[in-house]
């Protein structure tokens, strides 16, 4: 399975509902970076994907984009694929 990074903050409803949603498609491990604790974190965040919100989710090298895309991506029946790859 890859590694999944996902950008978020301490408070972000949609960041928990990522996690549950991943958690189902069975990701035991999630790098969590903490954009509220580091700002230099939040730069480079909005550098690699031209977003500001959270949560930002990457699966390997690809960018998914926030929970709205990971949830489509589900629906669609591309984000187990994706998480087998």
């Amino acid at each position: 399975m890859p590694k999944v990074r996902m950008y978020s903050t301490a408070v972000c409803p949609y960041c928990q509902m990522a996690e549950r949603l991943l958690h189902e498609r069975g990701v035991t491990q999630i790098d969590k970076l903490r954009i509220d604790l580091d700002p230099v974190l939040r730069q480079e965040m909005m550098s690699a994907t031209g977003r500001r919100t959270v949560p930002q989710i990457y699966i390997g090298e690809t960018h998914v984009g926030g929970y709205d895309d990971l949830a489509a991506l589900d629906r669609a029946g591309q984000l187990a694929p994706l998480l087998a790859s």
